[in-house]
């Protein structure tokens, strides 16, 4: 799923095409796509872009006439753009195009599960409803994040990834956040001192400023192209086995329904080895519990 970096990408990267641009239709290919019923997609029609915005983990465009057109990827879909004039090929897996003055955005999705979802608001009021109350890493102070985690007695993983409590960061970056903090994706987060949540604060800023800054430079002015939850230089997120950049320990993982966490077991977890479920299943009492006995068994 496109996260924070992702995302405020795409919402430059969509600000910069648009200027001064106007939306001149919605086409909808899958009925299913569109969310809501009021207002109709063709009250968008002919009104200029006033804005492109950020909502969580979705794109919403402020038109004249303060509609919005919201756009959420979920965790396949993504976003194409092919300027006036140009043609390409046809977009797989197409859902909707927004057609500008100055080219057009594909909405894609892959996969046949179609989660992704356009909604059309009349307000801004109505568009604050997508805002799920989670405090904004890059805005808010460390006390500020200590009392969205504090609210819940919950894993820190599981935490970062509820947008109650944490905007915009899913299952990529709270790995990559944890790791760089050296914490525990299993604490709890009523067990986290002010220092420790002051240091994963501090951390969290860095680690998507410098991810975004990051694909801000691969796009290079152009429009996020190969949007994935999995980069090669990732410290440990879809690194299941390969060595961490700090420590040079195999890293773990652990998948759940259709998420996983990735973590370093010496860096993150003081040696221990948490089970994933499957493999667990499988080994039974051989499933290794600490590094030297993952080192062993290799």
């Amino acid at each position: 799923m496109p996260e924070l970096p992702d995302i405020a990408n795409y919402v430059e990267a969509l600000s910069e095409v648009t200027a001064g641009a106007r939306l001149e239709r919605i086409v909808v290919r899958h009925p299913f796509l569109l969310r809501t019923v009021s207002p109709p997609p063709d009250d968008c029609a002919g009104r200029p872009v006033r804005a492109v915005h950020r909502v969580g983990k979705q794109v919403a465009l402020e038109l004249d006439g303060g509609l919005f057109a919201a756009v959420h990827l979920m965790i396949a879909g993504r976003l194409s753009w092919l300027p006036t004039g140009k043609t390409a090929r046809a977009w797989k897996g197409l859902l909707a195009e927004l057609v500008f003055s100055t080219g057009t955005l594909g909405l894609t999705e892959a996969g046949t599960q179609r989660r992704a979802a356009l909604r059309i608001f009349g307000s801004a009021d109505e568009l604050a409803a997508l805002d799920r109350g989670g405090v904004e890493l890059l805005s808010c102070t460390p006390e500020e994040l200590a009392a969205a985690l504090r609210r819940e007695n919950h894993t820190i993983k599981r935490a970062l990834t509820d947008p109650r409590l944490v905007s915009g960061v899913g299952n990529a970056y709270s790995d990559e956040i944890l790791h760089a903090a050296r914490v525990s994706p299993f604490a709890r987060t009523a067990s986290l001192t002010d220092e420790e949540i002051a240091t994963l604060h501090g951390t969290a800023r860095a680690v998507l400023t410098e991810w975004t800054e990051r694909l801000r430079a691969e796009r290079a002015g152009g429009f996020p192209k190969k949007v994935t939850a999995f980069h090669p230089a990732m410290a440990v997120h879809g690194r299941f086995g390969a060595p961490c950049p700090v420590c040079g320990t195999a890293v773990q993982r652990i998948r759940y329904a259709e998420n996983e966490c990735n973590y370093c077991p010496r860096c993150q977890t003081d040696g221990k080895l948490y089970a994933d479920r499957a493999l667990s299943r499988l080994l039974k009492s051989d499933w290794p519990a600490t590094i030297e006995e993952l080192e062993r068994s290799g």
